[in-house]
């Protein structure tokens, strides 16, 4: 049997060597790697576009939005997984305890698409 102290060594010494690794790559390609620069290289394009005008221009709230409600409802979704595992055990009370659940969730649901918040411009 091991003792304490001993137990998270391992564990220790993986995250010294992923630490150490990723920061004697950093350092390594720093000191090794060309540094040559040019007009060109140092112009930003996206995607192989040139850029043209501001970056800072206003962005739709719509889609921070959405994409905030797909995340939601998707870690809802995944809390059906362990009930539907632990269906037997959980008995009638994990039953009734789910249907709440599902029944906020719709709530929620049907409230996003009264709001119109789903709705594209």
């Amino acid at each position: 049997m091991q003792s304490d102290q001993y137990s998270y060594l391992p564990i220790l010494m993986q995250l010294i060597l992923a630490v150490g690794f990723v920061v004697g790559t950093i350092i390594i390609s720093g000191k090794l790697g060309p540094k040559r620069t040019s007009e060109t290289k140092d112009k930003n394009f996206e995607c192989g576009i040139e850029s043209v005008g501001n970056a800072r221009i206003p962005f739709s709230v719509k889609y921070f939005l959405v994409a905030i409600l797909f995340v939601l409802f998707d870690v809802e979704v995944i809390f059906l997984y362990p009930w539907a595992v632990n269906f037997k055990e959980l008995g009638m009370e994990g039953m009734l305890k789910m249907i709440v659940f599902m029944a906020l969730l719709l709530v929620g649901f049907f409230y996003i698409i009264k709001k119109r918040a789903l709705d594209w411009e």
